[in-house]
């Protein structure tokens, strides 16, 4: 065995980068050296100089050119890629050279393919002729699954940039996509260029073809350029921009189809996002969501990125920090997309404006001051259906003095609050004051409890706690009924709002009240790992006298209701377990004294095995009003799991979720998919029919081939799983490109 090592300052040029002297080193099983010439390896050569690393059966290096001739079983290792082949010439130390008929292996992508020959330009900058490139292992029984071939590709690693000439992909040995130049990044880094085309077939808009063009400007800023081709309703374009500063960021999206050949005229979107940092104690905030027509959530689901399409929010918001408290002002206008007859809504009041202030002071010896003061202009939304509600201005004050104190086992919080409002009407309403003033005290104590012990149960110990907690709530009864509601609802009765102080959220209504409310939580852990094996709660609330401000159901203006006399509330139950492996249970039932029956349920159930198994099942029961069943999954079918990179054996993958109305006897929404991962590329089918009436549906059916470590093909069903199944899980991560969704529903 040989060994020599020839030190020197050698130059590493890498791109701009400073030299950096490397020795090399030689060892070999024979090794023949002319001192200040050539040295001659044979048997087991390697060759190291920095990161280098070179093998082959036979090298000589000379030393005044710097240059490796490497021959026999040469293989190259450098940053993480291999390449391999019969005949190299390399200068080590510029990294320039020429490799012939290598193969070559990207480890960080698991992917690779061979060329006809290599030129190593620089460190930076390498040219390959009569190259493929692909993940896909060969595996004996034929090519790989899919392949990229071009008769010239260049890689630019200094700027992330690769350009392949005469580029043709083959899937299972059919073309599926041609190109006279292909440019791609060579990471995960953005880089400008065609991003794959997106097919959807859609029950509204038929067979629809989309290809983004994706341009980085700057580090900071890019936008994204999505020409539209739909079989039923026309051509259209989407255009994205994104920026991200030091002190503000924002996006813009515009959504145009100028000429809808099914509602004969033009439709649009517009989606704006911005936000500013001013200074350390001054923020800007703007959200604006607009649409061409009502019909437009329907038709183009996907372009109305909220979560009640059919109210549409648009806000201008200002802060700032003023020591302990904040100020702001807010600007608030709706977009109602409003239906007919059955399908009518009423929306939110506009606020043009609301200015307030608000701030929480913590005192000495414990005590907590919270206050805020605001001044609102209220509005209703030209809806075509509230326009008749009264508008007008509100000042309201709220305060709040609290001392808790206690410790970790135990804590008394005695709190006096306050809820004072000013009302100044445009116009008498039926019925209303046109200027009132009211002033609303409250008086509550809220105290809780944990007591916790070690207990045995089914032959290993845990800690179990019980957790009581008591509210009490005074606050007397005020007339409301003659003023205006422009943001009070009534809240939701649950584990939550059931240790509230007012059954209503918002200003303008505040329950009168001289109540108590008990509940007790009981949770078994895990004394190692804290894991809550089972949790099992009851709450229930006594009223020590009449409530006489209560929601009244049948009107949606904020009407006050009939008073409530029954002394004793529903009782709420709730209950969630992990005791059973793979599964966790869920479950609260409202129970009825009066009725005998539980009046509202929910439960749920996942069943998660392993990695891509998981099922979801789930049902709701509100007596009179809804009943719905839910059912989630995605698990394999057929074949075995497939390697990150192996060979194109495979698994089958069922998806899909379904929600089923009992009370219409109809299936309100459904999702159905079929995955296939093949370890180096993987084939989706997701169908897809979406409610958006009482009788109306949605459907479409998106198809995508995602080819790893190159690029997804087809429309994105991957957000509309995540979304829709509980647990899903993606068969790959995102790899080399960026991917795109369709722009158009």
């Amino acid at each position: 065995m040989g060994l020599l090592a020839l030190l020197g300052a050698l130059d590493a040029t890498r791109g701009a980068e400073p030299a950096d002297p490397f020795p090399v080193f030689l060892l070999s099983r024979t090794l023949e050296v002319w001192p200040e010439k050539a040295a001659q390896a044979d048997g087991d050569v390697e060759l190291h100089r920095g990161d280098l690393r070179l093998k082959a059966q036979h090298l000589r290096y000379e030393l005044p050119a710097d240059l490796a001739v490497a021959s026999g079983g040469v293989e190259i290792l450098r940053n993480g890629n291999r390449y391999e082949g019969p005949y190299l010439e390399l200068h080590p130390n510029r990294f320039e050279g020429f490799f012939i008929q290598p193969r070559y292996r990207f480890l960080r992508y698991g992917t690779g393919g061979s060329a006809e020959r290599i030129n190593f330009i620089d460190g930076q900058h390498v040219e390959a002729t009569e190259a493929s490139y692909t993940s896909c292992l060969v595996d004996g029984s034929g090519g790989p699954a899919w392949l990229l071939s071009s008769s010239r590709v260049r890689l630019d690693f200094a700027a992330n940039e690769g350009a392949a000439e005469g580029a043709v992909l083959r899937f299972l040995g059919v073309p599926i996509l041609a190109a006279p130049v292909l440019s791609f990044p060579l990471s995960d880094a953005r880089k400008s260029g065609w991003l794959p085309p997106s097919v959807v077939l859609d029950s509204k808009g038929g067979l629809q073809f989309s290809m983004p063009y994706y341009w980085n400007i700057a580090p900071e800023r890019d936008m994204t350029l999505t020409p539209m081709v739909s079989g039923k309703r026309g051509n259209g374009a989407q255009v994205e921009f994104r920026y991200r500063e030091v002190a503000s960021q924002g996006e813009a999206r515009w959504d145009a189809l100028p000429f809808d050949r099914l509602a004969g005229r033009a439709r649009y979107a517009l989606n704006l996002s911005q936000s500013a940092q001013w200074s350390d104690t001054t923020r800007w905030d703007l959200n604006a969501q607009r649409v061409s027509d009502s019909d437009y959530w329907k038709d183009f689901r996907l372009n109305v990125p909220s979560l009640t399409p059919r109210l549409l929010s648009s806000q201008a918001q200002w802060t700032m920090a003023l020591g302990e408290a904040s100020a702001y002002a807010r600007i608030q206008r709706w977009q109602v997309l409003q239906g007919t007859g059955s399908d009518a809504i009423s929306s939110p009041y506009e606020r043009v404006p609301q200015v307030g202030i608000r701030s929480e002071t913590l005192w000495p010896r414990g005590l907590n001051f919270n206050w805020e003061a605001e001044v609102n202009r209220f509005q209703p939304s030209p809806d075509g259906v509230t326009s008749a509600r009264p508008r007008g201005w509100r000042a309201h004050a709220l305060g709040g003095l609290s001392w808790p104190y206690g410790n970790s086992g135990w804590s008394l919080t005695p709190r006096l609050s306050v809820n004072a409002a000013s009302y100044a009407l445009d116009q008498t309403s039926s019925g209303l004051r046109t200027d009132a003033t009211r002033v609303i005290p409250s008086l509550s104590v809220d105290s809780a409890w944990t007591f916790e012990r070690q207990t045995p149960w089914f032959g290993h110990l845990v800690r179990q706690t019980l957790e009581p907690r008591l509210l009490y709530v005074n606050t007397p009864y005020r007339r409301q009924d003659n003023l205006p509601n422009f943001d009070a609802a009534a809240k939701d009765f649950n584990f939550d709002s059931v240790f509230s102080e007012n059954s209503f959220s918002g200003i303008d209504r505040v329950s009168d009240a001289h109540q108590l409310t008990a509940g007790v939580t009981s949770r078994f852990l895990d004394p190692h790992t804290g894991t809550e094996l089972l949790r099992l709660g009851i709450v229930q609330r006594y009223l020590f006298r009449e409530q006489r401000i209560t929601p009244n159901a049948d009107d949606p203006y904020g009407g006050v209701g009939d008073p409530l006399s029954r002394r004793l509330s529903d009782v709420l139950l709730l209950g969630s377990t992990t005791l059973v492996p793979s599964w966790t249970v869920d479950a609260s039932v409202d129970y009825s004294p009066d009725q005998q029956r539980a009046v509202r349920t929910i439960v749920g159930a996942r069943y998660s095995p392993g990695p891509f198994r998981t099922l979801h099942m789930g049902y709701r029961l509100n007596r009179d009003v809804n009943e719905q069943l839910e059912l989630g999954w995605q698990w394999p079918l057929l074949g075995s799991a497939a390697g990150k990179s192996g060979s194109c054996g495979g698994r089958w993958y069922s998806v899909g979720r379904v929600n089923y109305s009992m009370l219409d006897g109809r299936l309100t929404d459904g999702l159905l998919g079929l995955e296939f991962d093949a370890g180096c590329w993987i084939g989706r089918i997701v169908a897809e029919r979406t409610s958006t009436g009482n009788s109306q549906y949605s459907s479409r059916v998106m198809l995508q081939l995602e080819l790893v470590g190159l690029s997804k093909l087809g429309s994105n069903p991957l957000q509309v799983l995540k979304d829709n199944i509980p647990g899903y899980r993606m068969l790959r991560e995102a790899t080399a490109l960026p991917d795109t969704s369709s722009p158009h529903d």
